[in-house]
């Protein structure tokens, strides 16, 4: 890992970047495959998990939610989306915004997928600590970058903003890859729930403060 290196907030201009670190990051991810197919092998897979992952980076500037990214120089290695959290009201608000950008996504995907994503959300929301927490929505490391520490950089920075907001108990999140649980406990993380979403196993963590 370089050392010449920054962990910048994103802006709207770096939506390509981000788009396709997630794309090819989560190709082979259980839950994208489970949803779109194999996005390295089909075509029309490929194509909905680059529209899903753009609806993510849009909906983040709609929500309470932040992007950050791990640069050296002008190239982004890695990247994660943490919801923070918020006033109900002005979440009801700015949901009102979303969804204007959620009708393109509703023709590009078959309402199983769109079903099995809601289903997903509620499953793994109702999972979390009834406590006020972030949550960690997406984090990823180009694949050719894996190995170098740039996660561990990336959760680090993360847990340190967590830490300093009066208003959260910790962090939670959800993984589909057993073998990510025990790189999450290393960081303090903990299991709070197993279960499964049409046969696809799913994870709950949890970091509390």
């Amino acid at each position: 890992m370089s050392t010449s290196y920054r962990v910048s907030k994103l802006i709207k201009s770096d939506k390509p970047l981000f788009v396709s670190l997630m794309s090819r990051a989560f190709a082979k991810d259980p839950l994208f495959t489970h949803l779109f197919g194999d996005s390295v092998l089909d075509r029309t897979a490929s194509s909905h998990v680059t529209a899903f992952v753009s609806f993510m980076f849009d909906k983040s500037f709609l929500l309470n939610e932040e992007v950050w990214g791990y640069f050296e120089n002008e190239s982004l290695l890695g990247a994660y989306i943490v919801e923070k959290p918020h006033e109900s009201k002005l979440q009801n608000m700015k949901g009102l915004l979303l969804i204007g950008r959620l009708i393109p996504l509703l023709f590009q995907m078959s309402g199983q997928t769109l079903s099995l994503l809601n289903s997903y959300m509620r499953v793994t929301r109702s999972a979390a600590p009834p406590l006020t927490h972030h949550y960690l929505i997406m984090i990823a490391v180009q694949p050719e970058d894996q190995g170098k520490g740039i996660g561990k950089v990336l959760l680090k920075h993360l847990l340190n903003t967590v830490n300093k907001d009066t208003k959260s108990h910790g962090v939670a999140l959800d993984t589909e890859n057993k073998e990510n649980i025990n790189w999450y406990r290393k960081f303090g993380f903990t299991l709070s729930n197993e279960t499964q979403i049409d046969n696809l196993p799913v994870y709950c963590m949890f970091h509390q403060k």
